[in-house]
């Protein structure tokens, strides 16, 4: 395995010489100032950057320091900047972790100390490439179309892979844009039904008095336009799967009907008479509460019984950890290819702004937003006045706290260590580059539950979460 390339920024010859050995796990790259230090980390790429800030032409000050810094966060965000400075500690540790270092040392420094920092800074830089990789080629999964490195969707993919074999109906529950249809496709991709028909229908986009018709077909001369024999959705996916989405808009006149046709599989066309056998296995879908529904009188209770053999539960984008951002970053690169757009990624500030926004409409806005701006902006990168979203509020000073800012950043870390290797305790300590028992430590420290061992996320079939 290669070393980690580590950019050195300094223009003290003896203390270029003194890093070239201090790091023996690194490939040390040394630049003596601004223009060396973009070209080298253009060039190399390197994993992360240890950055004096007292470079010429202003080695006295701080300013040409801080310019580098701005410009290689600009250039390369993802490459995590240790600063270095023996000038004005406690205000330049501020401003530089405002623009977006890693972290702070003070000169002269602490070899033992500065080397378990960039130990920590290649960590990240290896999760951060790993959470990239997982975003252009992710993980398998049994559910196509699915993206997520989140353990409560996971869950729900290895329940859906189940279910598929079983010809029972199910009731997937979850806000709009959670991706409802494309587990419906699955549970009937992945069993016995594969080869015969999908079809789908949206109770809430037909007019309840057409709705009828598009179910269970109808005869010619049945209503005014009808001026041939159609088939309804039922006799179509005969064989196969029928999804029913948005089906707490069903009438409730309809939903009479459609209960015995799920009891019976039998339909009549709208103007027949004469009975037709069926054989489909429903799969419905809703926001809304159908319990509460039913209470009001507003859903049959007896349909619901019928329709929620098995409940599945979507979790909204909201809800699963860090999957906005593997979304995203998954979106970029296929809208780059589809639409020829050389794009380097997202700022700090659009990475801040996806991670706070609460996705109203899940990951059909955040795709949405992906798509818009990657044909729209101009920009080498994606900002967050590209996705039309707030950046974050620059942190309070108080915020600012180094101590604070890494322990979030450790807290983070964890979590994607722990989304990464589905709750598994050994895997997540790999990751992290730490023992087991350290790891215990650190959850208990940061207050994360600590995941079950030799528990089956999937066993229970009919508690999809």
């Amino acid at each position: 395995m290669s070393k980690p390339k580590l950019l050195v920024v300094e223009d003290d010859p003896g203390l270029c010489a003194q890093y070239r050995w201090a790091f023996p796990a690194c490939r040390v790259l040394i630049a003596n100032d601004r223009r060396q230090a973009e070209a080298m980390a253009r060039k190399e790429q390197p994993a992360a950057a240890l950055l004096d800030l007292g470079l010429p032409p202003d080695a006295e000050g701080v300013s040409e320091g801080f310019a580098t810094l701005e410009a290689l966060r600009r250039a390369h965000p993802a490459m995590p900047v240790v600063v270095a400075s023996g000038q004005g500690q406690r205000e330049n540790a501020l401003r530089a972790v405002a623009l977006g270092a890693y972290d702070f040392s003070e000169k002269p420094v602490d070899l033992d100390v500065l080397r378990t920092v960039i130990d920590r800074a290649l960590r990240l830089a290896e999760l951060e490439e790993e959470n990239r990789r997982l975003a252009t080629a992710p993980r398998p999964s049994p559910v196509k179309d699915i993206i997520t490195a989140d353990e409560g969707m996971l869950k729900v993919c290895r329940s859906i892979e189940r279910l598929a074999a079983v010809a029972v109906p199910v009731l997937l529950l979850g806000e709009s844009g959670t991706g409802k249809e494309a587990l419906a496709r699955a549970l009937h991709a992945l069993g016995p039904r594969a080869a015969r028909p999908f079809v789908a229908i949206n109770c809430a986009a037909i007019p309840e008095n057409l709705l009828e018709s598009e179910l269970f077909g109808h005869e010619r001369g049945a209503f005014t336009g009808a001026v041939r024999q159609t088939p309804g959705k039922f006799e179509v996916a005969t064989g196969g799967t029928l999804f029913l989405d948005e089906i707490g808009e069903m009438p409730v006149p309809l939903q009479a009907k459609l209960l015995r046709v799920l009891q019976d599989q039998v339909v009549e066309r709208v103007g027949g008479r004469a009975p037709i056998q069926v054989d489909v296995r429903v799969v419905s879908a809703t926001n809304q509460p159908l319990e509460a529904l039913s209470a009001e009188g507003r859903f049959r209770g007896d349909l619901l019984y019928r329709l929620n053999s098995v409940t599945v539960r979507v979790p909204p984008l909201r809800e699963r950890g860090a999957d906005a951002l593997v979304l995203a970053r998954y979106f970029l690169a296929r809208f780059g290819r589809e639409f020829d757009r050389r794009l380097r990624g997202f700022d700090p500030a659009a990475t801040e702004a996806i991670a706070s926004h609460p996705w109203p409409g899940n990951v059909r806005e955040l795709e949405n937003r992906i798509r818009r701006a990657v044909l729209m902006t101009e920009g080498p990168m994606l900002g967050a006045a590209d996705l039309e979203l707030e950046a974050p509020e620059a942190p309070a000073e108080a915020d600012l706290d180094l101590r604070a800012a890494r322990q979030r950043a450790e807290r983070l870390a964890i979590e994607r260590a722990l989304a990464r290797s589905q709750g598994n305790l050994a895997g997540a300590a790999r990751l992290l580059g730490i023992s087991r028992p350290t790891l215990y430590g650190l959850l208990e420290t940061h207050g994360l539950a600590v995941p079950r061992p030799g528990a089956d996320p999937s066993a229970d079939i009919l508690d999809a979460v």
